[in-house]
């Protein structure tokens, strides 16, 4: 696809992408750039990346694609940062699980001759880190485009080919349907199971050894690194609010039909649960 792709932020997602770039042969070379130096070193010792820089302005330098994986309120930064530096006509992409922020101080930022095509690969895990990541992390998991008008054709193919390439299933809309679908099948799920550990966490610790494979099953995302789904949670507050307002309307009603025993209503929820669940 291109002489050099530069992944600015090789945690989980940026060093698993590098893996699957290197794996399916992309890209000539791979380059990185980290905050931290620690990271940094780490990167150097990895065969799949072929250098890694000290800042992120000279990381993207003649960067055929480079690719944003820091968290999501980094990336606006990183956006000023990096603007007068991209190679012109070069196409820019980020992996943030939000937006509607990020598009926006896109069309801000940057320059008209960078095709910038927002992207969240839906392909996270509670483990975080570069050593935790994988190549196969991709494959066959969803992926959202959200084209602006900061996204020219070819660019917005370019990226679509990227992912797919990689195993994803693409798909596009717009930033703001985006982050309310993502609110809806992300976030609330994260909140529900880390609002459950909270409680249980007020228990007897005793009870920990009656759970079962359910409990663990339900309450797996609450692993996940509470900083970055701060941020995530704080950039997407007015979509994830309403999700929360419909999911509370609708444990009211279970409460309620569970307490004047209108076991009907309460199986009838069961049901439809069981059936979305059959079909994901």
């Amino acid at each position: 696809m291109g002489d050099k792709i530069t992944i600015l932020g090789p945690g989980l997602l940026g060093a698993s992408l590098g893996m699957a770039v290197r794996e399916h042969g992309l890209f000539d070379t791979v380059h990185a750039w980290s905050r931290r130096d620690e990271t940094r070193k780490k990167c150097r010792a990895q065969p799949w990346c072929d250098a890694v820089w000290e800042t992120a302005e000279e990381a993207v330098e003649d960067a055929d694609i480079t690719v944003i994986c820091a968290p999501v309120q980094v990336i606006p930064e990183l956006l000023v940062k990096i603007s007068d530096h991209l190679k012109p006509g070069s196409v820019l992409t980020d992996v943030g699980s939000t937006k509607t922020s990020i598009c926006n101080a896109a069309e801000k930022y940057l320059q008209k001759d960078i095709s910038f095509v927002g992207s969240h690969p839906m392909a996270g895990s509670e483990k975080t880190g570069l050593e935790n990541a994988h190549s196969g992390l991709f494959k066959g998991q969803a992926c959202i485009l959200t084209p602006t008008i900061q996204s020219n054709a070819e660019g917005l193919k370019i990226i679509r080919n990227f992912w797919e390439t990689l195993g994803m299933q693409v798909g596009e809309t717009s930033p703001a349907d985006h982050d309310r679908i993502v609110a809806a099948v992300s976030h609330l799920p994260h909140i529900l199971a880390s609002v459950l550990c909270e409680n249980l966490l007020k228990k007897d610790p005793a009870w920990k050894a009656f759970s079962g494979k359910g409990l663990r099953d339900t309450t797996r995302v609450a692993a996940g690194d509470a900083e970055l789904w701060r941020q995530i949670l704080d950039d997407n507050s007015p979509a994830i609010l309403e999700v929360l307002k419909q999911f509370s309307n609708d444990l009211t009603q279970f409460s309620e039909a569970l307490k004047k025993g209108d076991l009907q209503c309460v199986q009838q929820i069961l049901r439809d649960g069981k059936i979305f669940r059959d079909s994901l």
